[in-house]
């Protein structure tokens, strides 16, 4: 067991890494829209002051300038060169130890070489480099988003992430665990099943179930007999409580879809990609009916940060969402 553990998401930050939204032939006609829908949330998470500090990492200097131009000084702005904005999945993830914080890279494939983007690959470690924390190197593949984690031990993760051969097919369930115990101090890891559907991240845990105290997961409930992930939830909370977690149910926004080049499809939108800020919580919005009922669930769950919920679809036309597009920086 490693003296290095990842702290909850709710323990203090110091700062925050956003990824901001940097090349058109990626984001098209989504670009501009979602460079907004990421400095809202940016602004929520640094609320006037009270919250953390925002880092907003941009992939060149034009793009660094229409990102200080929307935040103002609600957020640094750096120049670091990546492929695309996930920044949960390929910047470093910072731990704890007796001796103070460390940054752990790992390494990064594009989600099992679905996105092949330069940049992508050592930005976790020129990002590592910047914190001028002591850095730790981890040689198997391995993204933020496929891992929650109470700060007392427990993690939770799916077997059809970290299970997956195209990540790492030589390594098999006890050598993962072995693998989290060593860089981020998981005693105990919770193995769901699969993610949501048409995730194509093989299923991160982070649009599935997320801590919100020890010992306390929440999961989605489905939004009615269409959900196209209501088996998924049932499955999850069955795990979870049989892991001995106490459970709490978060409305579902049930199907949302978007128009594909072969017509409608269904997309892995989910109220648990939120973010948890010193000041703010901040839930992404999809136009669903139940938009309002999940921000007040999550609000009773943080009574003492401001939930508050965005619209996050022009971001998630590339895939994720708040959470995706972040990684926190704890506080010494």
């Amino acid at each position: 067991m490693t003296d290095y553990r990842q702290p909850a998401e709710w323990a203090p930050h110091d700062a925050v890494w956003i990824g901001f939204p940097s090349h058109p032939e990626l984001w098209e006609d989504d670009l501009e829209p979602a460079r907004a829908e990421v400095v809202a949330f940016a602004r929520a998470v640094h609320a006037g002051g009270k919250g953390e500090r925002v880092i907003l990492v941009a992939a060149d200097e034009a793009s660094a300038d229409r990102a200080a131009e929307l935040a103002g000084d609600a957020a640094q702005v750096i120049v670091e060169p990546f492929g695309d904005i996930w920044l949960r999945d390929s910047a470093p993830i910072i731990v704890r130890g007796r001796d103070g914080l460390a940054a752990t890279d790992f390494g990064f494939n594009w989600w099992g070489g679905k996105y092949e983007l330069p940049g992508d690959e050592s930005i976790g470690a020129r990002l590592a480099a910047r914190t001028g924390h002591p850095v730790r190197t981890r040689d198997w593949i391995f993204e933020g988003g496929a891992i929650d984690v109470d700060g007392a031990g427990i993690g939770v993760t799916t077997e059809q992430c970290l299970l997956n051969p195209n990540r790492n097919p030589d390594l098999d369930r006890a050598a993962i665990e072995a693998r989290l115990a060593d860089g981020l101090g998981v005693e105990r890891l919770l193995w769901l099943g699969d993610g949501l559907a048409n995730d194509h991240t093989d299923g991160h845990v982070d649009n599935l179930a997320r801590f919100v105290a020890p010992g306390v997961i929440a999961i989605p409930e489905p939004a009615g007999a269409d959900d196209p992930n209501a088996a998924v939830y049932a499955d999850a909370r069955a795990r979870a409580l049989g892991f001995g977690l106490q459970v709490v149910g978060i409305p579902s926004p049930g199907a949302v879809e978007s128009e594909g080049e072969d017509g409608a499809e269904i997309i892995p939108a989910s109220y648990m990609n939120f973010y948890i800020g010193n000041a703010a919580v901040v839930v992404p919005l999809y136009g669903a009916p139940n938009d309002e009922a999940a921000v007040a669930a999550i609000g009773a769950l943080f009574p003492s940060r401001a939930v508050v919920g965005f619209r996050a679809d022009h971001i998630l036309t590339g895939g994720g969402s708040f959470h995706c597009i972040s990684q926190q920086i704890p506080a010494a």
